[in-house]
């Protein structure tokens, strides 16, 4: 009878519910548990199981850059990193509030790290995370309007809870990044919470987006309100390689 009830709960996909059952079998007699008790321990451990797995599939489709996590974070004081700030971002209120993060900083210094251990963690919480290199999501978007699936990929975006634009204004954009840059902000302005890391300061990305309506338009949506981390300090990698 044991043996079909684990075969039933596998075809079933109950995989949680079988570890646990297997578990009981393995380690004491299920009739030393009480019937709500089993039922709790069986149900809970499903239910375990399903957050686990969502959350690895939200990791997975993420496409962070780095496996990263917040404990692993240099909080030397050269970094110009306040642990308190960071932390506080960690627990998702930011992206609860619809707020957004701009991470500066020169190159190598940990801008993507930070960003993708806040990602990580946004997806422990229960958030749906994008993670594009700016660069390549713009190319992306350029070549969806060659077949026509642009639109469902800007939508697409917008719907994610915490999107993450990474190595932000390495060069100038042209018209049709700028005017695609514009359209995500305004989608997500208010709606959806977004972390903008360049090696750039803030200060000088109104040149870089160029066309002064749109720059205005762009900024006004990002810069105000947004929690910022201007990184100080030698490279991470070099530091590493030391």
């Amino acid at each position: 009878m044991q043996e079909i009830i684990k075969q039933q709960l596998g075809q079933m996909k109950l995989y949680g519910m079988q570890q646990a059952y297997t578990a009981v079998l393995a380690n004491k007699r299920p009739d030393s548990l009480t019937h709500d008790e089993l039922i709790h321990l069986l149900v809970q451990a499903e239910w375990e199981n399903r957050e686990n797995r969502k959350i690895n599939r939200s990791m997975k489709g993420a496409k962070f850059r780095y496996q990263a996590s917040i404990e692993e974070i240099d909080f030397d004081k050269s970094r110009n990193l306040d642990r308190t700030q960071l932390l506080r971002l960690a627990e998702g209120v930011f992206i609860q509030k619809k707020e957004d993060l701009l991470i500066t900083g020169a190159s190598g210094v940990g801008k993507s790290y930070i960003a993708s251990a806040l990602g990580h963690q946004a997806c422990q919480l229960g958030c749906r995370v994008l993670y594009f290199n700016t660069q390549k999501l713009f190319s992306r978007l350029k070549m969806s309007k060659g077949d026509g699936s642009y639109i469902k990929e800007i939508n697409k975006i917008e719907k994610f809870d915490l999107l993450i634009l990474d190595d932000f204004a390495l060069q100038p954009l042209d018209n049709h990044n700028r005017n695609t840059l514009m359209e995500i902000i305004e989608d997500r302005h208010g709606r959806r919470s977004t972390i903008i890391a360049s090696q750039l300061p803030v200060n000088v990305w109104y040149e870089v987006i160029g066309e002064s309506t749109i720059a205005d338009a762009i900024l006004d949506r990002l810069v105000h309100k947004a929690h910022r981390i201007e990184l100080q300090g030698e490279s991470m990698r070099k530091l590493k390689s030391k």
